[in-house]
């Protein structure tokens, strides 16, 4: 099966031999070929780490594209795709999570939804029946 990678055109890429130190914020999609250490962090954007990216950082994004090798914990608002030869040391996070076969994954893995916003306030703990007459 040929992988499709849900990338309409790349915004930034960090190539082969390049090394980023810090904190990495970006928006739309980013490619790492090269080497990132520290944290990266985009409210809904796409991060593609390529078969030759190595990552070493927290990661919070909208969606996350892994081919290459990830030790940290990766937390996505909207899916995580982990494609061979690829692999992950750390936890991974998502509503929607792909795993090929022939990744290497040493974690945690949690699907959670999206956090639903209740249409009415919640229900108070007081009740009328837990009162004694005076």
């Amino acid at each position: 099966m040929k992988r499709k990678e849900t990338t309409d055109h790349i915004s930034t890429l960090l190539g082969m031999g390049t090394t980023i130190e810090g904190t990495l914020v970006f928006q739309d999609t980013i490619r790492l070929d090269g080497k990132v250490v520290g944290k990266i962090v985009s409210e809904k954007g796409t991060l593609v780490v390529g078969e030759r990216g190595h990552v070493e950082a927290e990661i919070q994004v909208g969606t996350a594209i892994v081919n290459g090798t990830v030790n940290g914990n990766i937390k996505a608002s909207e899916r995580i795709d982990v494609h061979a030869p690829a692999t992950i040391n750390g936890d991974i996070q998502a509503p929607v999570i792909s795993i090929e076969t022939g990744v290497a994954f040493n974690g945690k893995c949690a699907m959670t939804k999206p956090v639903a916003q209740p249409a009415s306030p919640p229900p108070t703990s007081e009740k009328p029946a837990d009162k004694k007459p005076a």
